[in-house]
């Protein structure tokens, strides 16, 4: 028999450079497409940098101060940028505005206790539309002048979202109703008058934008359809008010729509004459570009990655700024001449050097339904070895082909990583999210063992080693797969995940809360499936060691989620490490604390996964935290 290698010495190995690699996102061109803003944490915390996009012009940082910045866009007069921050690292973050070189730093929207978001530029001066959800969960939408600070409220109201204004800040598109279920309305804000949008058809819009006279509304949902696509409501195709109430509307014209792919995410130019579609098909990006007065839809050349995290046109409409990453490059800058089809990259630390590339499986569940993920291959193993499955977000998010640090330093440690799509994801269409809803997200941990039982089944994976790991729902899932199935994996490792449905909707933020109840289900009424679906209910069926990673500043999932898994696991005796940032929310944004969270998550894997073969017997011993 071949023994199988320590690992204890692959996790002490220098770390791929991509672990310290630059992240480059949210990129917005200059109205004059002389240069591009976008989020970088090229000195260790994401900040706002600018790019000239002349010959050997070199970038300069933006000064909004020490806190971390999430997004960046162009004022349509090209003299300040909106910026948004996340004070101490957490979820309640607030719109600022800068000048494009820094200086005349203010604070723009920063409701108490609440968070704030800037939508988009309205086009009409250095108007800004912002969402301001108070400390009680209300939402507001507010019209703020960047230069003035003058502000007007147009519209409140609980799982509201602004999503638009007409350029006479007379019509505004708005969006109601929680995850899963929400609905577009026009509203005539001289009027106080709304009127829905595709009524009475099942589904969710989730996106949309308004073409600057008011008049057509543009819609990213997946009403009536199983995949998102992009469809048009124009106001003269609008019947009255009174029938509009009764249910009754105009038809919708569907302008671009996929059987093999989902629109992931549009843009519309500044002058209404053009969209930029992305398109998900099978987890990789695929570009369009829509003259919407001529009703052209003409496809873009691959862009030079697999997925497109950002994409926004330039004022003029010839350019456009994306984000792109890939499983061997972190996030950079593309511009695209949309007239010539051709990317340039403007920002970026480049690729990874040995970064590990990622391999599409198809499979199915136990009851048929298909299942997809992405495979990352440990190198210079022939037979089984160390797996991790690696569970997202949302649970409508999607794992798509994108740069990881921990999978890369994971695989350069010896461990593979499978991420899969499991029931509830995002990407599959509208039926495949919804199949996990409520009582049916006891199929979604079935999966999850259905996922291990696949890389064994394959000869990827060492039965014996392998480990369960996840980010916020995904940490929930995490926990809920150990408790379910205690003897198949051999380590754990919870990032952000809820432990207890109930004491998550008491503590989390009361929008969050509002939001989920179509997700997961009523913390009054359901109380019962809540209770069954929580994994600190039957924590005391853990058998495998766990490791418990969260933000304290985080307010979506509550450090108290961790705080109880800590004190149960304990409790019982069973190995538990803890691993808790006090300058993070929900996200690790920090370059150093992404540094020591990957440190230690591929430390205590590598120490829990290791192997010692006892030459008289055969017999595997498995390495223990105390």
């Amino acid at each position: 028999m071949t023994p199988t290698p320590d690992l204890g010495g692959l996790a002490r190995l220098p770390a791929p450079a991509g672990l310290t690699a630059e992240s480059c996102l949210a990129p917005a061109l200059a109205p004059d497409d002389s240069a591009v803003a976008y989020v970088s944490d090229r000195d260790g915390s994401p900040r706002v940098w600018v790019q000239p996009l002349g010959e050997d012009a070199e970038p300069w940082p933006v000064d909004t101060g020490p806190q971390p910045v999430v997004d960046v866009s162009w004022a349509p007069t090209g003299g300040h940028l909106a910026v948004l921050v996340a004070p101490g690292g957490g979820e309640h973050t607030q719109v600022e505005a800068v000048q494009t070189h820094g200086g005349d730093l203010r604070t723009l929207a920063a409701p108490p206790g609440g968070s704030a978001s800037m939508v988009r530029w309205t086009g009409r001066g250095e108007t800004l539309l912002v969402a301001e959800t108070a400390a009680d969960g209300l939402t507001s939408a507010v019209l703020v002048d960047a230069v003035t600070g003058a502000r007007r409220p147009i519209a409140a109201g609980h799982l509201l979202w602004p999503a638009g204004v007409s350029r006479d800040h007379a019509t505004m598109l708005l969006r109601r109703g929680p995850r899963g279920a929400r609905h577009m309305y026009l509203a005539d804000l001289a009027h106080g008058e709304e009127r829905r949008l595709l009524p009475g058809l099942p589904g969710t819009t989730d996106t949309g934008a308004l073409s600057p006279d008011g008049r057509t509304a543009y819609l990213l949902t997946d009403a009536g359809r199983d995949r998102a696509a992009l469809l048009a409501v124009r106001r003269d195709a609008l019947v009255t008010l009174d029938a509009a109430l009764d249910g009754r509307a105009g038809e919708a014209e569907v302008l671009a729509e996929r059987p093999d792919a989902e629109l992931d995410r549009f843009a519309l130019s500044a002058d209404g004459r053009r969209a930029l579609l992305v398109w998900n098909r099978a987890g990789r990006s695929e570009l369009d570009v829509l003259d919407l007065e001529a009703g052209e839809l003409r496809p873009l050349p691959p862009p030079p990655a697999a997925v497109v995290t950002s994409a926004r046109i330039a004022w003029h409409g010839t350019l456009a700024a994306l984000a792109a990453e890939s499983p061997e490059e972190p996030s950079h800058v593309l511009v695209c001449d949309l007239e010539a089809g051709r990317y340039r990259r403007v920002a970026g630390s480049g690729p990874s050097p040995h970064a590990a590339g990622a391999e599409h499986l198809r499979f199915r569940a136990r009851d048929g339904l298909e299942l997809t993920g992405w495979l990352y291959r440990p190198p210079h193993v022939s037979g089984p070895a160390p797996y991790a499955l690696y569970l997202h977000g949302g649970p409508e998010d999607e794992e798509r082909p994108t740069f990881n640090p921990l999978f890369q330093n994971l695989v350069a440690a010896g461990i593979g990583v499978f991420a899969p799509n499991v029931r509830g994801s995002g990407g599959h269409g509208r039926a495949f999210r919804r199949a996990d809803d409520g009582p049916l997200r006891f199929r979604a941990v079935e999966d999850v063992a259905d996922c291990a039982a696949e890389l064994v089944a394959r000869g990827l994976a060492d039965p014996g080693r392998l480990a369960c790991t996840g980010w916020s729902y995904g940490g929930y899932l995490t926990l809920a797969a150990l408790v379910t199935h205690p003897g198949l994996f051999r380590a754990g490792v919870d990032v952000a995940g809820i432990a207890d449905f109930e004491t998550f909707y008491a503590r989390t933020e009361p929008w969050i809360a509002e939001a989920a109840v179509g997700e997961y289900g009523h913390p009054e009424t359901d109380r019962d499936l809540l209770r069954a679906l929580s994994p600190l209910r039957s924590l005391d069926r853990l058998a495998a060691p766990l490791l418990v990673v969260h933000g304290a500043a985080d307010t979506n999932v509550p450090l108290y989620e961790a705080e109880q898994v800590l004190a149960a696991a304990r409790a019982l005796g069973l190995p538990c490490e803890a691993l808790i940032f006090d300058d993070e929310g929900h996200e690790i944004r920090q370059v150093a604390n992404r540094i020591s969270f990957v440190a230690k998550v591929v430390d205590w894997l590598s120490h829990q996964l290791q192997t010692v073969e006892h030459s008289s017997t055969g017999r595997k011993d498995f390495g223990q935290a105390g």
